[in-house]
């Protein structure tokens, strides 16, 4: 009885775990990254989750649209059951690393020049006008 309790002491000390982690990039590189309302750091960027499935993104960085999006985090075969009691016990340490990788378009003030700028905020307020007051 005493050998049979240390050995299950034993097995659980050399039990490995299990690490979920994502790996965020962006193109441009230096994006803000706020994931479920959480402030993960800049592009290039890994962390620890919880969970697997689907969060909210937000990357925002200057001179680019901020992108809002949502990102999914696929559970992976060794997570299911039964095979996730067998994966805990193994005595090695199981990374699982989810890859996002997103792309940031530049805002209109970082592209265009005043004069198109100018005219182009004209064009739309002359079409929202047109919307609202009928040509005569």
């Amino acid at each position: 009885m005493v050998r049979a309790v240390i050995l299950v002491v034993c097995a659980c000390a050399l039990s490995g775990c299990l690490e979920r982690r994502v790996r965020i990039t962006s193109d441009p590189p230096g994006a803000l990254v706020t994931a479920n309302d959480v402030e993960l750091g800049r592009t290039p960027v890994e962390a620890d989750f919880l969970y697997y499935g689907t969060y909210d993104v937000l990357l925002t960085k200057d001179g680019y649209e901020p992108l809002r999006t949502r990102a999914k985090a696929d559970q992976p075969i060794h997570e299911y059951p039964p095979f996730d009691l067998a994966a805990t016990a193994l005595p090695a340490r199981i990374e699982h690393v989810t890859r996002w990788d997103f792309k940031l378009e530049p805002t209109r003030e970082s592209v265009e020049s005043r004069e198109e700028l100018e005219a182009g905020l004209l064009e739309r307020a002359r079409a929202a006008r047109e919307q609202i007051e009928p040509p005569k």
